[in-house]
């Protein structure tokens, strides 16, 4: 039996993931158990998890913020995500199977089409890139590097990347998701390498430049009381 907490874990963390609640948003569990139909006890609890994955910050007599990132913290985002998921590509090159990628192309694809519309649907580009890019990561069939990049990977910035996007860039990026399905098929790991470095490189190139990006970072403190939320 699902539990209320997780439900309202997930409600709330699709929140944060789809920009009803933004960055620097503030969140308290009264008005989260009024939209979510939730006591505050469920919703404070998940409100605690997305602290630990730092989705949420605690401040001390202001309460719980959305997290916010740091330019700074943006650039070492991207440069880890470069570092790692171009290693993952590689290893998919070697280790992938014929199910994954026939999956793999069928995202690609549906991403490359949602992207010929005039005004594409952000969230659902989003949410396919998130997919194509787990199972880039199970095809690698390293586990641990998988459980690794889950603690890096912020999907909201992810989102606000896409956000930040111009037509052009976001076929541009729909596109090289084509070009790394056509490096699986060929199982050829360099080139692999090579476009998910180009890809990520893009994205971080694009996020950093966009005038959308000035999020002061909120002080994380740990140890908040539940009168914080």
């Amino acid at each position: 039996m699902v539990k209320a907490v997780d439900i309202a874990y997930e409600t709330i963390r699709d929140g944060i993931r789809n920009g009803t609640y933004p960055p620097g948003s503030h969140l308290t569990a009264q008005a989260l158990a009024e939209a979510s139909g939730f006591s505050r006890t469920p919703v404070r609890e998940a409100m605690r998890r997305l602290h630990a994955e730092a989705l949420i910050h605690f401040i001390p007599n202001r309460g719980a913020f959305v997290a916010t990132w740091s330019k700074r913290e943006i650039e070492q985002i991207y440069d880890l995500r470069i570092l790692l998921e171009s290693f993952a590509a590689s290893e998919a090159a070697m280790n992938i199977v014929d199910d994954q990628l026939t999956r793999l192309r069928e995202i690609a694809q549906r991403m490359h089409a949602i992207t010929q519309s005039a005004k594409p649907e952000v969230e659902a580009v989003t949410d396919l890139n998130d997919e194509f890019h787990k199972l880039v990561l199970d095809a690698s069939g390293n586990v641990r590097l998988r459980n690794l990049l889950g603690t890096i990977v912020e999907i909201p910035l992810v989102l606000n990347t896409f956000r930040s996007y111009s037509l052009d860039q976001i076929r541009r990026s729909a596109a090289q998701h084509l070009e790394l399905t056509d490096a699986f098929a060929a199982r050829d790991p360099e080139w692999a390498a090579a476009i998910m470095t180009a890809h990520i490189r893009s994205a971080r190139q694009t996020l950093m430049s966009s005038s959308d990006v000035q999020y002061p970072m909120l002080d994380a403190v740990d140890g908040d009381t539940a009168e914080d939320l």
